[in-house]
């Protein structure tokens, strides 16, 4: 298939990134697809790619240390685990937490259902301070409808295991939550609410103020995933008034094979681990063991100690772009991007039609095209966008469609990625035959 020719650039601010300065540090974006054509990688939403420092930093350990932490008395065993806990701490800092509110999980979908287990297994607990946030028969846990499923099905499990009931928030036509019932959806029978900071798939950035004032009314526990927000945004977890955070390394330009759970101390400290073994014990005797404190009591076993250390380079980049212009620099694309769908007739965006509180996430449909037609034609042109239900089955059925294309935006992200992009579906609606191309 023949690419087509984008129209003359129109005037634009310039962006706060220096986007050719920055794809420079991203090795994949060198590479060609598709019979030679450009890579325009629109999918950072489900996965990020990786600049060399985060490379560099993975294989400096494999190469000068490669030892596990906390374990060995050997000069490589106490450089690991200071390096481990020197991610650890930066980690913290990029989210304003202190170093003992971080425990590293694989992903933010462990780091959920870490949570979501100790809760439950909280009700054999038998220590009494670790039975403080049991959940039962008669309590609620609330979500919402725009829910990623890893911030779903491990509360519908819960609430499976416990006998708890599980209740959520809708959606308003424009991709929002509803938040006309919150009163009556968030009672005192609200033992934990779970939301999204940024949806996935509408973009949409949620008002967690109102929600957690909510919360604290009826003494229910907040958990955020911020797998969507802690990559594009600043966040500081003392503004944040929750008591969890979850979010994800490969998202934010780390590795894969890492998360992070942020949990307010009080509240680490009172629950029971998720997984037991190595590391994570106080004393073990054949009758019976005890648990570390926090955050160790919650990473049994040898750690993904070169994927910690990668994320923390990676947390270093994101800094020195500065989180602000990183926000700013995904607000202007996403305007721009909204503006040049506007203008395919044809094409509807799911999700809010503007950019108030709104992130860089754009799922759309194109009349008379399947999203995973669209999708095959953008890939041939070398575009790769993310189509399907993007983990998130309720929020599609709520607008009535099979599916959707999404575009998801990042620091390497530039214009001419939104023109590939516009012009890409143009070419597939010439393709199928749908629309008069413009």
């Amino acid at each position: 298939m023949t690419q087509t020719v984008s129209r003359p650039a129109r005037a634009r601010s310039p962006l706060p990134l220096d986007v050719e300065a920055i794809r420079a540090d991203f090795p994949i974006l060198t590479r060609t697809v598709r019979d030679g054509k450009r890579l325009v990688y629109l999918d950072s939403g489900a996965t990020s790619q990786k600049p060399r420092q985060v490379l560099d930093a993975e294989r400096w350990f494999y190469e000068n240390v490669n030892a596990a932490p906390h374990r060995g008395a050997h000069q490589l065993a106490e450089e690991a685990t200071a390096a481990y806990e020197a991610a650890r701490a930066t980690i913290g800092a990029f989210i304003g937490a202190p170093e003992r509110e971080i425990v590293f999980t694989r992903n933010s979908t462990e780091a959920i259902n870490l949570v979501a287990y100790a809760l439950s297994n909280a009700v054999t607990a038998k220590e009494p301070e670790l039975r403080t946030y049991a959940v039962g028969q008669g309590d609620e846990i609330v979500v919402t409808e725009m829910e990623h499923h890893a911030n779903l099905l491990p509360w519908q499990q819960l609430c499976e295991r416990t006998g708890a009931t599980l209740r959520w928030l809708g959606l308003t036509d424009d991709g929002r939550l509803d938040l006309s019932d919150l009163a009556e959806v968030v009672n005192e029978r609200t033992k934990l609410v779970a939301v999204t900071q940024q949806s996935n798939i509408l973009g949409t950035i949620n008002p967690l103020g109102e929600i957690t004032a909510r919360a604290r009314e009826v003494g229910a526990l907040v958990h955020v995933d911020g797998a969507q927000s802690v990559p594009h945004q600043p966040i500081d977890v003392g503004e944040l008034d929750a008591d969890f955070l979850v979010f994800s390394g490969h998202k934010m330009l780390g590795p894969t094979g890492v998360g992070v759970l942020w949990g307010r101390y009080e509240v680490l400290d009172k629950l029971p681990p998720f997984l037991t073994g190595g590391s994570m014990i106080e004393v073990v005797r054949m009758e019976g063991s005890t648990f570390a404190a926090p955050p160790q009591r919650f990473e049994a076993g040898v750690p993904m100690t070169a994927q910690v250390i990668g994320l923390a380079a990676a947390v270093e980049y994101l800094q020195g772009l500065g989180m602000g212009k990183v926000e700013e620099h995904e607000k202007a694309l996403t305007g721009y991007a909204l503006e040049r769908l506007a203008e395919i007739p044809g094409v509807t965006v799911i999700g809010p039609p503007d950019t108030v509180a709104r992130g860089g996430a754009i799922s759309f449909t194109v009349d008379g095209i399947h999203p995973h037609d669209v999708g095959q034609v953008l890939d041939d042109l070398g575009i790769a966008v993310r189509v399907g239900h993007h983990c998130a089955w309720p929020v599609v059925r709520r607008y009535g469609v099979p599916a959707t294309t999404r575009a998801t935006f990042y620091v390497h992200t530039g214009y001419d990625d939104i023109d590939a992009l516009a012009d890409g579906i143009r070419a597939a609606q010439k393709f199928f035959g749908t629309s008069e191309v413009r």
